[in-house]
């Protein structure tokens, strides 16, 4: 019984000393940025899906062209935030003030966007199909919408249900 515990030792003491962990560039997301000051990052490109930005001041953002499915940005700040081609399918985008940010050509197809401030934002060409806004929300949204989502082929118009 002693061979055995010592050899079970040795195995473990020679597998732990020859590992290797990958770099922490390589480690998969989901990364959490929630409470923290992101103001003016630039984030455009990247892949974050299901990432953390909760209660995070992103100012300034540059989200451009970035893979966001699935990330949660519940009660944010991402005024004059640039998201233009951004995917934000199945994010969570509630509570989050987007005054004046650039959504043009952003995909937010299953995104929750309940109680969001668009105030003085630009759509052209996002596709919204089967995003979750109020009423309020959509009106103020037709008001502004146009354009064809590159990607999906949705007219932004068409995705928010505009009569």
């Amino acid at each position: 019984m002693v061979l055995w515990r010592q050899t079970l030792v040795l195995v473990l003491a020679v597998f732990f000393l020859s590992w290797n962990p990958p770099a922490l560039a390589d480690w998969t997301h989901p990364l959490s940025f929630s409470n923290a000051e992101l103001s003016r990052r630039d984030f455009s490109g990247e892949s974050l899906q299901a990432s953390e930005f909760s209660n995070a001041n992103m100012e300034l953002v540059n989200f451009a062209g970035t893979d966001l499915r699935g990330a949660v940005m519940s009660a944010s700040v991402m005024t004059q935030a640039k998201l233009h081609g951004a995917d934000l399918s199945n994010a969570l985008v509630d509570q989050v003030n987007l005054t004046g940010a650039d959504l043009s050509d952003a995909i937010l197809r299953e995104t929750l966007l309940l109680r969001a401030i668009f105030t003085g934002v630009n759509i052209e060409g996002a596709d919204f199909t089967d995003a979750i806004l109020d009423g309020a929300q959509i009106k103020e949204l037709c008001a502004i919408a146009k354009g064809i989502n590159s990607k999906t082929g949705a007219d932004t118009r068409e995705s928010l249900g505009c009569k």
